[in-house]
C-alpha cells in the first residue's frame, strides 16, 4: 500500500479514500462535512466512517476501533485492519520492511442481516441496556463480554438467553428479577450488542461485575480476581 499511513497508539492508520479507490477503483466515495461522515457506497459495500467515532458501519455491521477515526490535513484515517474487514480483503505484514500488502477479497463483508442472529442482539442488547443503558460505550461492551464470556465457559449456559436467565446459584443478574431485561434497549446498547458479536472483546477472561457504589460487599468483589473498573461496573475474572 503505497498511500498516506499514520501510525497512533499502536494501530496502523490509512487514508480511507484512497485505500477504497486501491481495493475497489469502482467504490464512491463522498464526504459530508456537516455531519464529518464520509461514505463509500459500490455493488458490494456501504459504509459510513465518521471522525472521532470509535466504529464503523459497513453492510449493516459494526467494526470498533480502540483508537477512533481522526482528520487530519483533510484526510480521514481509519485502522487500516478494520477497512480490510469490511471490504473482505486481506492483509499481510512484512515486518522488514515495516510495509504490507492489501489482497483483494470479495470487496464488502457479510451482511448484518446475514450475519448477526436476531435473538442473540435481541437478548444481548437487553441485559446490556437494562445493566449499562447509562454508560459510555466501552462499559456496554464491557458488560456484552461478560455475557458472551460465560457461554464459553464450563461454568455456565452455552447460549445468550442460558447465562441471562440462570438460576443455578440463585439469579445471576438483577434485571432479571426486577423485569428490567424485557425493556426496548437504546441504540447503543444494540451498537454495543453488535460489535460484541463481531467478536470484539476488552478481556476474554471477565465472568463477573458489580457496581461496588450499590453493592460494596458483594460476594464477588471478596471472591474473584479484579480486572477493571469501566464506568460504574468493577469487572472480575
Amino acid at each position: 500500500f503505497s498511500g498516506r499511513v499514520q501510525v497512533k497508539d499502536a494501530t496502523t492508520f490509512v487514508g480511507v479514500r484512497r485505500f477504497a479507490n486501491e481495493v475497489d477503483p469502482s467504490a464512491k466515495v463522498t464526504y459530508s462535512y456537516q455531519t464529518r461522515t464520509l461514505t463509500i457506497s459500490s455493488s458490494k459495500l456501504y459504509m459510513t466512517l465518521t471522525d472521532g467515532a470509535s466504529y464503523v458501519v459497513a453492510n449493516g455491521r459494526y467494526l470498533y476501533t480502540e483508537s477512533p477515526i481522526f482528520m487530519k490535513s483533510g484526510i480521514m484515517y481509519a485502522p487500516v485492519t478494520m477497512l480490510a474487514k469490511a471490504f473482505d480483503a486481506k492483509i499481510s505484514w512484512q515486518n522488514s520492511t515495516s510495509s504490507f500488502y492489501i489482497t483483494r477479497g470479495s470487496g464488502g463483508i457479510l451482511s448484518g442481516d446475514r450475519f448477526y442472529r436476531e435473538d442473540e442482539v435481541y437478548w444481548l442488547s437487553r441485559i446490556i441496556n437494562a445493566e449499562s443503558g447509562g454508560e459510555i460505550l466501552k462499559g456496554k461492551i464491557a458488560v456484552g463480554n461478560v455475557i458472551l464470556n460465560r457461554t464459553r465457559s464450563s461454568s455456565f449456559p452455552n447460549t445468550i438467553y442460558g447465562v441471562i436467565f440462570d438460576r443455578k446459584y440463585g439469579t445471576q443478574f438483577s434485571p432479571v428479577a426486577n423485569g428490567t431485561i424485557y425493556k426496548s434497549p437504546n441504540s447503543q446498547s444494540v451498537i454495543a450488542a453488535k460489535i460484541c458479536l463481531e467478536g470484539y472483546s476488552i478481556n476474554t477472561g471477565i465472568l463477573y461485575f458489580v457496581n461496588p457504589s450499590v453493592s460494596p460487599s458483594n460476594w464477588i468483589i471478596s471472591n474473584r480476581r479484579f480486572f477493571a473498573q469501566i464506568g460504574n461496573h468493577a469487572f472480575y475474572y
